[in-house]
């Protein structure tokens, strides 16, 4: 909170005349202020449209004694007053659309005298007419620091042991360091909020508890839309192959996951043939790193409206840092941002704007983005220093495909030791991740529609009656592994 009283005495000072302050923390933002007030042996007043007008701290009451619940009213009485008190206006905002409102609130803020009013305007949103934009000034509250969430974690504790008789709170010092971590970007109420939660059920904060609090983190951000949160993020023992992914992953997890403010792992493209695992990969980089997953729908990007389509994608981005540390995946990368004469440009603003923030953002978020045609990407994306590195995910080969054909079974409760896996993967040449999988179901339901159990030749009859994508799309699947040969790290 010193921080905030700092920066908002310096703005009093440069005699700005119009303050806007976006938070949900109303509470919190009238106690900066009050103790700001007080400090200065000044006078101030709050304004809502239920209470109306009033006055706190030092100085003459209202003339009148109205409420003046009406905005224009309360303006009104405020220009006339012509003092150097503070005005804080709370949920201002419905009311930003009346012109003689905007023209009220421009006198008070050009108004020179040096002994003229400050308004505070006070909402969890607030967008001003153009005419009001260039004389106005933005304050953004502090959020809390690793300490203070620290504390607040630790006072929730003590506050259930009060309420039950005595018992402590069971946890340990990394599983506490993970929830605070993962508290990063929200506001001391909110932070508090979802620590409570987390202890209220069971008095333990552990490992467990993390999925759930990133859940109620991002429901609680109200973050749905563009972007979603993946509930169920892969392990990596879930996917076949990848090696050489794994490794470099493992190389810069601690770099990512640790303190330092230096070199920061940003984020891979994955490309390669459909269906040979790039998703599943994504999602296990959540899962190894131990990190929320945000998922950025590249359809529900467009808008019809010229600028909003852009907006849409700066607010996802927006939302994804608040989110810190997470790492951010975006499927299919080259549908938004691959050239396209038909779209009026907006493909260009997207990539610019994506651009933007890829080169410029400090927060922990790890892009993995992934593409089949990488053709259609532009040369701005993929270079070195926008993403770390680009790598190909190419078809399995035999010994990879025998641990895919291993985890599927598995997963369906069938057991590998009763298939001769060599043999299903000799069978499965040119095939991706996805078909066999899907071989597998095929040879699921046409045992269970036989009642048997499934067999090996189940698995083998499946595979004889599909077509790989490397057969049906030959040419273009062979051209983009020529592409990819020199210019893309093997993820195997």
């Amino acid at each position: 909170m010193k921080n905030d009283i700092h920066d908002l005495g310096l703005l009093l000072d440069s005699r700005a005349r119009l303050i806007l302050i976006e938070s949900w923390e109303e509470q919190r933002v009238l106690e900066t202020i009050g103790l700001l007030a007080i400090r200065r042996n000044c006078t101030w007043h709050t304004w809502d449209h239920v209470d109306g007008l009033k006055r706190l701290g030092f100085g003459a009451d209202v003339a009148g004694g109205d409420a003046m619940t009406d905005p224009h009213e309360a303006l009104e009485h405020i220009r006339k007053s012509n003092e150097p008190a503070l005005y804080v206006l709370c949920d201002l905002h419905p009311f930003l659309e009346a012109p003689r409102l905007v023209r009220l609130l421009k006198c008070i803020a050009m108004n020179p005298d040096e002994r003229a009013p400050t308004l505070i305007l006070i909402s969890h949103a607030l967008t001003l007419p153009a005419e009001l934009s260039r004389l106005c000034v933005r304050l953004q509250l502090s959020m809390p620091s690793d300490e203070q969430l620290t504390t607040i974690v630790r006072e929730e504790a003590a506050r259930w042991t009060a309420q039950n008789q005595g018992r402590r709170v069971r946890t340990d010092s990394a599983t506490l360091a993970k929830v605070v971590r993962n508290l990063r970007g929200t506001t001391q109420d909110e932070a508090r909020l979802l620590a409570r939660k987390l202890i209220v059920d069971d008095g333990a904060i552990t490992e467990e508890d993390l999925p759930a609090l990133n859940r109620a983190k991002f429901e609680l951000l109200d973050m749905q839309g563009v972007l979603s949160f993946e509930q169920e993020t892969a392990r990596f023992a879930e996917v076949g192959g990848l090696r050489v992914f794994r490794r470099w992953l493992a190389d810069r997890q601690n770099a990512f996951l640790g303190d330092s403010k230096h070199d920061v792992p940003r984020g891979v493209l994955l490309v390669g043939v459909q269906g040979s695992g790039k998703s599943l990969a994504a999602k296990a980089v959540a899962g190894l790193w131990g990190l929320p997953l945000l998922r950025l729908d590249i359809a529900a990007l467009y808008n019809k409206y010229i600028g909003e389509t852009e907006r849409n994608l700066r607010e996802a981005l927006q939302l994804a840092d608040t989110l810190e540390p997470c790492v951010l995946w975006m499927d299919e990368i080259e549908k938004a941002l691959g050239s396209d004469s038909s779209d009026q440009g907006v493909s260009r603003r997207l990539l610019g704007t994506l651009l933007t923030w890829m080169a410029e953002r400090r927060s922990r978020v790890f892009l993995v983005a992934t593409a089949n045609e990488v053709d259609r990407l532009p040369p701005e994306l993929i270079r070195k220093g926008r993403i770390d590195e680009l790598f190909f995910v190419d078809l399995p080969p035999p010994p990879i495909r025998e641990d895919i054909f291993r985890i599927h079974l598995t997963r369906r409760d069938l057991d590998p030791a009763a298939f001769d896996l060599a043999a299903l993967a000799q069978a499965s040449d040119g095939f991706a991740g996805a078909e066999i999988e899907q071989a597998v179901v095929t040879a699921v339901y046409a045992a269970a529609a036989r009642q048997e159990p499934v067999l090996q030749q189940d698995v083998l009859q499946a595979l004889a009656q599909t077509s790989p994508l490397s057969v049906v799309m030959a040419e273009r699947i062979d051209a983009l592994r020529r592409w990819a040969q020199g210019r893309t790290v093997m993820a195997d």
